[in-house]
């Protein structure tokens, strides 16, 4: 059932109407979702762009709120409680004026539809506008010892990844598609992404790589040592559904 996100509650106050597709992301050993993304969709299965550009400074702190009820809700009423699939969230650093009290909305959500909040990760972007880093950390710091994970997402497509890796110790990195694309072919994204396999394997942190398209990028990852997957050779984002894994 498709879920649309509109009006107040609870302190949510945003007034374009949004609904959720799903992604998984796959684990290759298994052949099973490690979890699904939660993608922000128009209600006319519009790309993310058509919600985003409707975000400003003054109704964010709303969308972000907005986004992880309507992701959690979303979710569990797609099914997300018929296997042990995580489900992953996108937020905005910028928009959490103080970690601890922002998250309790989340945190009442997860309750209230028996989610246990270790199935939770949250997803920043290097390419997200964030202000202080002493902030961000104080955000992922909070969100780790509530027992969420975190994420880096888009990692490589900005200037400032490595410095984001080592500020702010991430539980998971997301290689951006333009490290992924054509990798069975391109001898130096190979050799990037062999090298962050590697300094992730040593400090303990999951590597996802994101935007796979074709079998051979996907053989070429895995013997990579990249043990999750996301991306169109797998499944395309469903609205209100947790796509099966072809």
């Amino acid at each position: 059932m498709r879920k649309i996100c509109s009006g107040c509650r609870d302190g949510i106050d945003f007034e374009v109407p949004f609904t959720m597709a799903f992604q998984p992301i796959v684990d290759v050993e298994t052949r099973k979702p490690f979890a699904y993304e939660a993608l922000v969709r128009g209600v006319d299965g519009s790309g993310a762009a058509s919600v985003l550009s409707r975000v400003t400074a003054e109704n964010r702190y709303s969308f972000d709120q907005a986004c992880r009820v309507m992701a959690i809700e979303s979710a569990l009423a797609a099914g997300l409680m018929n296997d042990d699939a995580r489900l992953s969230i996108n937020f905005l650093p910028n928009a959490v004026y103080s970690p601890l009290a922002c998250i309790q909305l989340t945190m009442r959500t997860a309750n209230a539809v028996g989610l246990p909040i270790d199935r939770l990760i949250f997803e920043f972007t290097e390419n997200e506008e964030m202000g202080s880093p002493e902030h961000v950390s104080s955000i992922i710091d909070t969100y780790k010892k509530i027992g969420f994970s975190v994420a880096i997402d888009d990692f490589g497509a900005g200037h400032s990844g490595l410095d984001m890796f080592a500020r702010f110790a991430p539980d998971e990195l997301k290689l951006d598609m333009g490290l992924i694309r054509d990798i069975d072919t391109d001898a130096r994204r190979r050799a990037i992404v062999r090298s962050i396999v590697s300094m992730c394997a040593e400090l303990n942190t999951l590597v996802i790589a994101e935007g796979i398209e074709t079998a051979a990028e996907a053989s070429t990852l895995r013997d990579l040592g990249v043990r999750y997957h996301q991306g169109y050779w797998y499944a395309r984002p469903a609205i209100g559904q947790l796509p099966a894994i072809a």
